[in-house]
């Protein structure tokens, strides 16, 4: 039994059942045991790899994006450069260097990264050396006023959701308890919820129905959009999901590589689930920012210019660079991989033609 999961047990026992945000936000966040407060989760060594990971290519084309909304917004002498979970700084790493282009750009970018991880911090602070002197923020209403420009990749996936499931009682929120033997299980909640929180067609969906609904992840488009909006700029959002709200259970738990038990081991495994991407673009458009896409992130990078980028990174190479390089390709934008999976989404103000949508 991990720490983590002794307490939580310890927890339930004093309290009853807790909704499964707060057991995700306990998994992933809890100050002594949590996922993300306590190690180092990615790359080959860890749990999953990320798209910044798998290629200099995908940090590099979002590096060119970010120049051209900076035109887009005027080239102000002052810009507020932001990620979002930023990972071991790859990302914006490579941002960065690509961005050299446009000299302005990277004289006017102030680097900020947001980040709960004091280990993280270490890498990101490592792996920006010669690049920038980022400060860091444990929260976005951290970041100081001015022009923005946000990038998040698989940020809002980690984001603690509810789950509501429709039972012969009507709907009732899912809740993790304990069994007869005293472990972890999931259950059904006695109180209904508001159907106003729910997808369109609750009041037809079948008995065994799952609805996710991820408060957190609107609450924190809607602050970056009022933000845009008061201060102009934009936001680039990657993440897995899907365009239209629906139904179906998405929570899923990674060990090394491999899908766990969600229960299993806590503060052990990454814990996620699909991002809604109908929800996110309804709370960005409600506070006045315009919002591009969501596309498939495969045909936001091709339209980036994914394969001429990899053709130039190619050239002179030997054959198993060469190689490698279109094993990366297809990782990030082949339909079977990450291309359709994964999503692309830009939230700016005022409204911006820009790059990939």
């Amino acid at each position: 039994m991990t720490g983590l999961e002794d307490k939580i047990r310890r927890l339930i026992a004093a309290v009853g059942p807790i909704s499964v945000a707060d057991y995700m936000s306990l998994v992933l966040s809890d100050p002594e045991h949590g996922y993300y407060t306590t190690r180092t989760a990615i790359g080959l060594e860890g749990d999953f790899i990320t798209a910044p990971e798998i290629s200099q290519m995908f940090g590099e084309l979002i590096g060119i994006w970010c120049v051209a909304a900076y035109e887009a917004l005027g080239r102000p002498p002052k810009l507020i450069l932001a990620e979002l979970g930023p990972g071991r700084g790859t990302l914006m790493a490579d941002l960065l260097r690509a961005g050299r282009v446009d000299p302005g750009f990277i004289r006017a970018a102030e680097v900020h990264l947001v980040e709960i991880s004091p280990e993280l911090r270490r890498r990101q602070a490592a792996c920006l050396t010669g690049f920038a002197s980022p400060v860091w923020h444990d929260r976005i209403d951290e970041l100081p006023d001015g022009p923005l420009l946000v990038v998040a990749n698989e940020f809002f996936d980690a984001l603690p959701i509810r789950q509501f499931v429709l039972s012969e009682r009507g709907w009732r929120e899912r809740v993790v308890g304990l069994d007869e033997a005293g472990n972890l299980a999931f259950g059904i909640g006695a109180a209904a919820p508001d159907l106003a929180l729910l997808p369109p067609g609750a009041g037809e969906a079948d008995v065994g129905a799952v609805a996710e609904i991820n408060r957190p992840a609107e609450a924190i488009l809607a602050t970056l959009a009022h933000r845009l909006v008061r201060h102009g700029g934009a936001a680039l959002i990657f993440d897995y999901g899907h365009v239209k709200s629906g139904f179906g259970e998405t929570l899923q738990a990674v060990r090394a590589h491999h899908y766990a038990e969600p229960l299993s081991e806590p503060g052990e495994c990454d814990l996620t689930a699909h991002v809604d991407f109908d929800r996110l673009a309804q709370a960005a458009a409600a506070e006045g920012a315009a919002v591009l896409g969501p596309v498939t992130q495969g045909d936001f990078l091709i339209a980036m210019g994914l394969a001429e980028r990899a053709g130039a990174l190619g050239a002179g190479k030997s054959a198993a660079d060469q190689q490698a390089i279109v094993a990366a390709v297809e990782r990030l934008a082949g339909p079977e991989e990450m291309g359709t999976l994964f999503k692309a989404m830009a939230v700016t103000h005022p409204p911006m033609a820009l790059p990939g949508f």
